[in-house]
Order: C-alpha cells, then sequence, then structure tokens
C-alpha cells in the first residue's frame, strides 16, 4: 500500500454515468492531512508514516492573546502539544499510522490531498458502524423465532440453549448471545471512486460505506485490486 488519506463522511448522494445510469455514491470529505510523523526501523522498530486530519478549535485562558504556539492551548494535552510542536504542525482532531512500501516519499510536515487518487481507482474504506445498543440474537446474529406452541412462551425470541447439561458442563467461547451490536471497525473493500473534487477534497465513492454521516473514515489502496 502506497496510497491513503484520512477523511469524514458526508452522506450519500447518486450521479448518472455518460450512458444515464444512476450510481449510489457515497461522498467523503477527504483530508487535506498533514504528515506529523515518520516512524524507521532505526528509532521505533517499524516503518511508518503518521498523519493528522480535522483542524481543532483551539481555546486559551480567558484574558490571554492566542498565538500560535506561545502560549499553550487548554483543550489540548501537554503531551499532544509537544507532539506538534516538535512536527511544527498544528494540532489536529485525528492521527493515524499507515504503513506504507516507500515512506522516503514523504516527510514531515507534507500535506496529502484527494488528488493522490484518480476516477476509477479501487479503495478499501474504514470506519466505525453506527451503534445500536444491546440487541437480542434475532437483530444480532439472525437467530429464528422459537416455536411459538407447545410451551416455547412467554418469549419467543430469545437465543434457546446454550448448552449442555453434564457433558461439556460450560458455554463454549465465543457462543453467540445477545449483547452489544454496532459501534465497532468496519472495512469495505474493492469499492470505486466515481468521482474526484480536487478544489473541495471531495470524494464520491460508489456504494455505501460504514458509520453514521461525520464520522471518521479512512480510505486506502485497495489491497485486492
Amino acid at each position: 500500500m502506497q496510497k491513503a488519506i484520512i477523511g469524514k463522511k458526508i452522506g450519500m448522494t447518486q450521479i448518472f454515468d455518460e450512458n444515464g445510469k444512476v450510481i449510489p455514491v457515497t461522498v467523503i470529505e477527504a483530508g487535506p492531512c498533514v504528515v506529523s510523523q515518520k516512524k524507521t526501523i532505526e528509532n521505533d522498530g517499524y516503518n511508518s508514516i503518521q498523519m493528522g486530519f480535522g483542524d481543532i478549535k483551539l481555546k486559551y485562558k480567558k484574558g490571554t492573546r492566542a498565538a500560535k504556539f506561545d502560549e499553550k492551548p487548554i483543550n489540548v494535552t501537554l503531551a499532544m502539544q509537544g507532539h506538534f510542536e516538535k512536527a511544527d504542525v498544528a494540532p489536529k482532531k485525528v492521527l493515524k499510522e499507515f504503513r506504507f512500501e516507500d515512506i522516503n516519499a514523504y516527510n514531515v510536515g507534507d500535506v496529502i490531498k484527494v488528488d493522490i487518487f484518480k476516477q476509477g481507482d479501487k479503495v478499501d474504506v474504514t470506519g466505525t458502524s453506527k451503534g445500536k445498543g444491546y440487541a437480542g440474537v434475532i437483530k444480532r446474529w439472525n437467530f429464528r423465532r422459537l416455536k411459538e406452541t407447545h410451551g416455547s412462551g412467554p418469549v419467543v425470541r430469545h437465543g434457546g440453549s446454550i448448552g449442555a447439561c453434564s457433558d461439556p458442563s460450560r458455554v463454549f467461547k465465543g457462543t453467540k448471545m445477545a449483547g452489544h451490536l454496532g459501534a465497532e471497525k468496519v472495512t469495505i473493500q474493492n469499492l470505486e471512486i466515481v468521482k474526484i473534487d480536487n478544489e473541495n477534497n471531495l470524494l464520491a465513492i460508489k456504494g455505501a460505506i460504514p458509520g453514521a454521516n461525520g464520522g471518521t473514515v479512512v480510505v486506502k489502496q485497495s489491497i485486492k485490486a
């Protein structure tokens, strides 16, 4: 992998191709991202590039004059302030690492924009799926209902038996049961970039991607294309 960018999901819409066929697309505000750190095998044990996305609206103590780095903002931790000052970049909301094949193509402070991709590229998009709270086995795992006759009640939507009584005398790990649904990392592979707006840093990607509107997503060069 040599191309990746952090972005924000805007929402879904549709566009038409030259033949008049409608294409459902997800619009992503991709970048601009700044390289905030470069890790090497010599210093860190592996090669990677750290990118930052999304400016933080800095807050200072009341009555002080806000300068770029002269006064410390109160909504960025001291550790992160030092990290950004060392790279000489403004504080960012999201930081992510990418293990590129050639990190020599990037330097700290470089700005990565949506133009690293082109129309027709295949990409993998990673996001956090919508959280749906505590869910039963039917909604969470697509279980069938129990029989609604002969003493199955009063609840026919529960999971039924989860193991034998004497052997193995325990519940196996990984047994599908009710629990927290959603709010997990999900990657959709081999999606196609249909349109790119370089001026506004927008990507139109065919199909749906995980997460709610406004959620952070990562667009990477497809590993299976």
